[in-house]
């Protein structure tokens, strides 16, 4: 029974999860354990290189999975990454609000998406499990994840409510009731201690404002992927191919946020471009299982023209707009 529910998870052998776990752990300690560890600035220029390094990273896994696997797996990975990458810029302009709001400092950011990235990799791949195994098991559940699919995103679509308002936030006033956290940051510190004014001698453990940004984001990040994680179901049953292209796209959430951090007012119509293809792949799931399935080269083809269409639309609108104000 426990042999079947495995193989039922994993629908791969052994060794390609740990081959895949190889690679990524390598190159996760290689980016955030070396090449990052003090505590500094990272400017647009370098985010851009480590951007691109992490999507060519990608690319390059994704043709090995077509060579060993076949065009359609790789068309599942394909179009799985760059779902999740358009769907990581409402997460990125959420980071970008928490630590406004809590007055972090450029250069301390990088250790709370170090540890946001350990903490999305980990919640995303117990989600991931649990809903492939719930899709092995009672196949009409994708119905389900396309009716939410279809919701969400004309909520999106049709409400100008922010993904989440930090100053009538119930999850701030939570943490900030139950836990003791300081008025000050105290460098990289996520605890300090401090005097007990009611016990001489003895101390309390504080949390910094640090820590509380990291909360913040885990829970920013843990809503987006009550999104993001049936829209991966949807794009595949494959657990490997969906669970692997997302954790490439969430490796690159970090440079993402240091390179459009700075102009995230300049892409406005990104997320209506993310709603319109939460509906198209809601609205994939029945057309595939009451009438035809869709290519999955079309469905890859939608996906690019829908996110790049949001993107060069936004550029055009922030170009514009510089115009009339030079013009009058």
């Amino acid at each position: 029974m426990h042999d079947f529910l495995f193989f039922t998870v994993l629908h791969q052998p052994l060794w390609i999860w740990l081959m895949f776990f190889g690679i990524f752990s390598f190159i996760l300690f290689l980016d955030l354990g070396v090449l990052e560890r003090k505590a500094e600035e990272i400017s647009a220029k370098k985010s851009l290189i480590l951007f691109s390094t992490y999507a060519v990273v990608a690319c390059l896994f994704g043709l090995w999975i077509r060579w060993y696997f076949g065009n359609q797996m790789a068309a599942d990975f394909f179009t799985g990454y760059i779902v999740e990458m358009g769907l990581s810029i409402d997460n990125v302009f959420v980071i970008s609000l928490v630590f406004s709001y809590l007055s972090i400092p450029r250069h301390l950011q990088h250790r709370v998406l170090f540890w946001g990235i350990l903490g999305a990799i980990v919640l995303r791949g117990i989600m991931f499990v649990i809903g492939a195994e719930i899709l092995d098991r009672y196949d009409p559940v994708l119905l389900i994840f396309g009716v939410f699919l279809i919701y969400s995103g004309l909520k999106m679509l049709l409400t100008d409510e922010p993904a989440i308002n930090l100053s009538d936030s119930k999850i701030l006033s939570f943490l900030r009731r139950y836990l003791r956290v300081s008025n000050e940051l105290h460098g990289e510190r996520f605890f300090i201690r401090r005097a007990d004014p009611l016990k001489k001698g003895k101390t309390k453990l504080y949390a910094t404002p640090l820590f509380l940004a990291l909360l913040l984001i885990e829970f920013g990040d843990a809503m987006f992927a009550v999104d993001s994680v049936p829209a991966m179901l949807a794009v595949s049953h494959e657990t490997f191919a969906i669970y692997s292209c997302d954790m490439f796209a969430v490796l690159g959430l970090r440079a993402l946020y240091f390179l459009l951090s700075a102009a995230m007012n300049r892409f406005c119509y990104l997320q209506p471009a993310c709603a319109v293809l939460l509906v198209f792949i809601g609205l994939k799931v029945f057309v595939s299982e009451f009438w035809f399935k869709v290519d999955d080269r079309v469905s890859l083809l939608v996906t690019f023209v829908l996110l790049l269409g949001g993107i060069v639309l936004s550029l055009l609108k922030t170009a514009e707009s510089r115009e009339s104000v030079k013009v009058s």
